[in-house]
């Protein structure tokens, strides 16, 4: 974690316009102060296919272990509960987009992300549909794709043609069918998927639906493997 604590104290060196951190408002050069990511943000165990949280000495979660995990690897950098939820919402729909670099900042350096991100052929930001694009102004995701993935980010092949209602205001029973089949690939991206190593990029995972909905669809599109890096998991 020293690295991690380094990494951002550099950054912050090299900055000079001040704000306050998100969470716990003191003035700075970043949105995420040193302290509370410190105090928010430590690594903890995590299954190596869902991210749930596990206790030290676990791998794989019971549901992974007695089901086909739908991704083969995904990290999480945090989980969704406070202060996240709140940073998470002001990022999304209090027109921060300004955000997206210090948070995909702390994805990058979340133990096994940047593993992922080097060993990916390409790096697709789960899409939002164009309603939704345009009362929001942004897809959040893809604004950290492109931070974590410069010009491996595919913001083009992974589609959401049809709105769906917000899995956020969904029960978990109504989250497994809400997104069936929410997802299309563009024929470029069909021609260059087979044999290739995708890794998907989300801001929250709850159910797991979002990404294994997209997961399944890069699967029968050839893709050789498909993970996943999320900045927050419940």
């Amino acid at each position: 974690m020293n690295r991690l604590w380094h990494t951002f104290s550099d950054l912050w060196r090299r900055r000079s316009w001040p704000t306050h951190c998100a969470i716990c408002n003191s003035w700075g050069p970043d949105v995420l102060c040193e302290t509370c990511i410190a105090t928010f943000a430590q690594p903890r165990p995590r299954c190596k296919h869902c991210a749930l949280p596990l206790t030290f000495g676990q791998r794989v979660c019971e549901t992974c272990l007695t089901q086909p995990p739908a991704l083969d690897a995904c990290v999480a950098s945090v989980s969704y509960d406070w202060p996240w939820p709140k940073v998470m919402v002001d990022f999304k729909f209090s027109a921060q987009p300004a955000w997206a670099q210090s948070l995909a900042l702390l994805m990058r350096h979340t133990p096994g992300a940047e593993l992922l991100l080097e060993s990916s052929d390409a790096v697709l930001p789960i899409p939002v549909s164009a309603q939704r694009l345009a009362e929001r102004g942004f897809n959040q995701s893809a604004l950290l794709a492109r931070h974590l993935a410069g010009a491996a980010c595919r913001t083009d092949w992974l589609l959401r043609p049809q709105h769906a209602q917000a899995q956020s205001h969904l029960t978990r029973a109504q989250r497994l069918h809400n997104l069936d089949q929410a997802f299309s690939l563009t024929p470029d991206a069909r021609k260059q998927i087979p044999g290739g190593r995708m890794l998907l990029i989300d801001d929250v995972m709850t159910t797991g639906t979002t990404l294994r909905q997209a997961a399944q669809l890069l699967r029968q599109a050839g893709a050789q493997s498909v993970h996943a890096l999320v900045f927050a998991r419940a």
